[in-house]
């Protein structure tokens, strides 16, 4: 067996629909202007890759305070999730896909995205996160 994403097996399906619609209720908020659900669904330890940041956060804290600093100044009307891709691996699974935003005159915004989940329990917890323009313009 080669070292690629394993076959889609009816687990990995359940996991994938239930990771998508993790994210895909979190950006609803944070598209509202209210990161909190980012916060739920965000383990302790986790680590925060953003464009306009220039390192990384880490830890749920300090996320927390990143995140409250933007709590009511970001509103989309409408975003896509697109090309979403699960593998799982044990314990982790890793969520990427582009995405898309739109202003209210309509201007997109293209993002690439990777989450990192892991399941503790019954649940999944974002572990980490990182955020990246799509055909970013090199410096």
């Amino acid at each position: 067996m080669s070292g690629g994403p394993s076959t889609v097996t009816g687990d990995t399906q359940r996991i994938a629909a239930e990771l998508i619609g993790l994210e895909e209720g979190a950006l609803r908020r944070w598209c509202d202007g209210d990161p909190s659900g980012f916060l739920e669904i965000s383990a302790d330890d986790v680590v925060y890759f953003d464009p306009f940041l220039e390192r990384r956060i880490d830890g749920l804290a300090a996320l927390t305070v990143y995140y409250e600093s933007l709590r009511g100044k970001l509103y989309a009307p409408r975003f896509e999730l697109l090309n979403p891709v699960v593998q799982v691996v044990g314990d982790a699974a890793v969520l990427t896909f582009n995405y898309v935003s739109y202003g209210e005159g309509g201007t997109a915004s293209r993002w690439n995205c990777t989450e990192v989940y892991r399941r503790t329990g019954d649940s999944w917890r974002l572990i980490q996160t990182h955020w990246s323009f799509t055909l970013a313009r090199r410096a």
